[in-house]
């Protein structure tokens, strides 16, 4: 009876312990949580909005950040700058700005609002002052979406879906490609892809960049050209234009790292 009695405090004890380390890990995942920048706003390209962040949003979140994605009109770069100072004026506290495609020419021009403490670069524009996402393109070679541009009266742009599904997100299925063809925002040609930056925050804030090796609508030796003029911490993805889409989940991870590594 006295070793039955032993045997059961022993496995009692057994228990209270894991419990209470059980009790103690939980402790410490929650009060790991996100370091550095907490705030992540993200800012869509052309032909697209804000759902083409939907894969990397729950990621981020589920590590504890909290996240916005704007709507741009698409309509000039100074109404979509607009949107973006609008959205970081809510926000209680420093900022990671990140923008994709005709996106990075958006927090180029809107990211110095003080709350904003670095701009990550995905597959982006990163234009230089008097520079546009147009005049970039011009600099290099013809990528090949261009031909499956189809220009309204208005100048409002729209690809074609073979130029979503060929050239805009080759790396996705039929059905993400057929989404991303009706739901696309069509973008001024003028007045967003040709509008002017005037101060471009990259010369006073930190940056990063995802190249997309394998981008066809942005050339990935443009990318890089803009990658280092920024002085930007930068990897390369075996990526399309999307990479948000396609590589969610390395894209959060670089996205995380960089708000990792600002003051908070």
């Amino acid at each position: 009876m006295t070793s039955t009695k032993n045997w059961l405090v022993v496995i009692f004890a057994a228990c209270g312990i894991a419990l209470l380390l059980g009790c103690n890990s939980g402790i410490a995942v929650q009060a790991a949580g996100p370091t550095g920048v907490k705030n992540i706003l993200l800012v869509h390209g052309a032909w697209a909005d804000g759902s083409s962040w939907s894969k990397v949003i729950p990621l981020l979140q589920a590590d504890g950040y909290s996240v916005v994605a704007v709507q741009l009109p698409l309509t000039s770069i100074a109404d979509d700058a607009a949107v973006v100072q609008r959205a970081l004026a809510e926000e209680t506290g420093p900022v990671l700005l990140v923008g994709h495609s005709y996106g990075g020419a958006v927090i180029t021009q809107a990211g110095n609002d003080p709350k904003v403490e670095g701009l990550l670069y995905v597959a982006a524009f990163a234009p230089d002052e008097g520079e546009s996402a147009n005049s970039l393109g011009a600099t290099v070679a013809t990528t090949p979406v261009a031909p499956t541009v189809q220009a309204d009266m208005q100048g409002f742009a729209k690809l074609s879906a073979a130029g979503i599904s060929d050239d805009f997100a080759p790396e996705l299925t039929d059905a993400e490609k057929a989404s991303l063809t009706v739901t696309q925002g069509p973008i001024s040609f003028p007045n967003a892809l040709g509008g002017t930056i005037t101060n471009p925050a990259w010369k006073t804030r930190p940056s990063w960049f995802i190249v997309a090796a394998n981008d066809r609508v942005i050339s990935p030796q443009l990318e890089q050209t803009m990658a280092s003029r920024a002085k930007a911490t930068t990897i390369t993805l075996p990526s399309c234009h999307v990479a948000l889409l396609a590589h969610p989940t390395d894209v959060s991870a670089f996205i995380e790292k960089a708000a990792s590594s600002l003051k908070p």
